[in-house]
């Protein structure tokens, strides 16, 4: 288990032998994230909650199947990330995704910023506009592409760690950010001169 610290492998250990403050303590420092990625793909609080408490369910159900390939972390956010697509294939429904700006900085990132000149009611007002029309284009998105400008834009999850929760390779991850991307961008661009 190349990728984990020492108290990781050792609450591991003990959670695979049922011991659930273990699994507590391992679990704690991953479910807020784990939470923020089951409510920007979902767009509801409470399909949210519901997802992430589904998924550590599984996770601790399942915990002997974890082999320390990746990071502990990329593997529980693998599990809330499958349980969101589940939920969504079996509702079919069209989702909301929440976008808060975000300043993650690095190659490709995408830095949607609103320069703060002022706080007048105008400015605001437009700010919220500008903020719609963004979280329409991205639900507009088809799921695939969704989440991928999520799990890398939004989460700031490297091409590595998307590979892994997605189970497919970093060539892949980085085609399908390219092209939800310029999916993305094509729809901003309609939309702003639509507004």
């Amino acid at each position: 288990m190349k990728h984990l610290n020492q108290q990781e492998v050792s609450l591991i250990e003990k959670t695979k032998q049922g011991d659930i403050l273990s699994f507590e303590k391992l679990i704690e420092p991953y479910q807020k994230k784990a939470f923020n990625i089951a409510y920007r793909m979902l767009g509801n609080l409470e399909d949210a909650n519901d997802v992430t408490q589904e998924a550590l369910i599984k996770i601790y159900r399942s915990i002997d199947k974890f082999e320390g390939k990746s990071s502990f972390s990329t593997w529980v956010y693998s599990v809330v990330s499958n349980t969101c697509i589940d939920l969504i294939r079996k509702n079919k429904k069209s989702n909301v995704v929440y976008l808060e700006q975000h300043d993650a900085s690095g190659e490709n990132n995408y830095r949607i910023e609103v320069a703060d000149e002022s706080n007048s009611p105008e400015y605001l007002l437009e700010r919220k506009e500008i903020q719609t029309i963004i979280h329409d284009a991205i639900n507009q998105l088809k799921f695939d592409q969704r989440e991928i400008i999520i799990l890398r834009d939004i989460n700031g999850f490297s091409y590595q760690e998307i590979a892994n929760i997605l189970k497919c390779s970093e060539g892949t991850v980085k085609s399908r950010i390219s092209r939800a991307r310029g999916s993305l961008k094509l729809l901003l661009s309609k939309k702003f001169q639509e507004a």
